[in-house]
């Protein structure tokens, strides 16, 4: 063999060597979400998943699978803790069977204590929630995983219903779909309450198994089929007026990668968190728009004594998880003394939502202009 062929060669089983190493040096891992496949929040797992592989460049890639795929929705924070699954997508709050605290780490109602997503954030990254949480899994409830705030499906609305509401007593006797511990919270102001997974809520309501559901809202609750088996649509509600859902992975995977890895699926976390929150409003928006002019919904304001009910009857539950679990309170407590920080300031500083809204859209004026043009059409 001449010098040519030698170097040929040398060089192919070189490019053979470093193609062999880069496939053994992939990670590929199961990430199974609670969500079905056709919502927007399995939405934001395949864009986290499509941003890890690109700032890792290729080293980890994130099979995004959809509810059902392996577990069912319910089981994804076991099956990750026994490593039938690498990860999960799921929210808190799916876990308070285990522990009621686990709803603390979804955006509790009322923000809590009037926190918005930045607060609340901010009382994550900033006033030690986080850390609290981490610990809380791993030390307390023995769970050998690595989550983070990921997904902000909310200001969530208050529900559908198959009848108008006028106050909190029209809840007696309704059979709703609430999960953890909001089901709570209207079971006291008289709600027959009945925990399923989402895809589960058209079907119990066309069997008439239910009269009531709360699932997200806007487009979440379009693609679930929800305008077709409930005429009116409530909103805002104050149970989920912060959720926040989590992304979970197992520390044995977690640990794996290297700190480049470690760094690139935090800065995809938190990229995708903007992404996904920005496009998602402006789907809500469409998706509002169709629910009225293609499906005849109501969308109607959600009386204000019923928020108020909710909000004390969320205080109730919370003061007694408090007297009864210690974690509970400490966590609350932490929550609540940062609000107490931000949120007095934040309302100094950040004028109210609606206030240059109703200048620009005053939505007065646009019902007395659409009577007018009724009465104009008539003459």
């Amino acid at each position: 063999m001449n010098m040519k062929r030698i170097a040929v060669a040398v060089a192919f089983a070189a490019g053979a060597g470093l193609g062999l190493n880069a496939a053994a040096q992939t990670k590929t891992v199961k990430v199974q979400s609670t969500w079905p496949a056709s919502l927007t929040i399995q939405d934001h797992l395949r864009t986290l998943a499509d941003r890890v592989d690109k700032l890792t460049s290729g080293s980890v890639k994130i099979e995004a699978m959809a509810a059902g795929q392996i577990v069912p929705p319910f089981e994804v924070l076991d099956a990750t803790n026994k490593k039938v699954l690498d990860g999960y997508h799921a929210i808190s709050y799916y876990w308070v069977g285990k522990s009621p605290t686990m709803a603390l780490f979804s955006g509790p109602p009322g923000g809590p204590f009037g926190m918005d997503h930045m607060d609340y954030l901010g009382w994550l990254y900033v006033g030690g929630g986080l850390d609290m949480w981490r610990e809380f899994y791993q030390k307390e409830m023995k769970l050998d995983i690595t989550m983070w705030p990921a997904h902000p499906s909310s200001p969530q609305a208050f529900g559908w219903f198959k009848k108008p509401l006028k106050s909190v007593a029209d809840f007696k006797g309704m059979k709703c779909r609430q999960t953890g511990l909001n089901a709570e919270i209207y079971a006291k102001l008289g709600m027959s309450v009945v925990n399923m997974a989402g895809g589960e809520i058209v079907p119990a309501a066309q069997r008439g198994v239910i009269d009531c559901a709360e699932w997200v809202g806007g487009v979440e609750d379009l693609r679930l089929g929800l305008p077709g088996v409930f005429k009116y649509h409530y909103t805002p509600g104050m149970h989920e007026n912060n959720s926040i859902g989590e992304f979970g992975l197992h520390n044995d995977v977690w640990k794996s990668f290297n700190p480049q890895q470690q760094q690139a699926v935090q800065s995809a976390i938190n990229d995708t968190f903007i992404a996904w929150l920005t496009r998602w409003q402006k789907q809500n928006a469409d998706a509002i728009e169709e629910m009225i002019k293609k499906h005849g919904v109501q969308i109607r304001r959600t009386p204000p004594d019923i928020l108020i009910a909710s909000l004390k009857a969320w205080d109730e539950v919370a003061a007694d998880y408090s007297a009864k679990n210690p974690t509970f309170k400490r966590v609350y407590e932490s929550q609540r003394e940062y609000a107490a920080k931000v949120v007095p300031a934040k309302r100094y500083m950040f004028p109210p939502y609606s206030f240059a809204a109703n200048y620009y859209w005053p939505q007065e004026a646009a019902g007395a202009s659409a009577a007018k043009d009724k009465g104009k059409s008539k003459q």
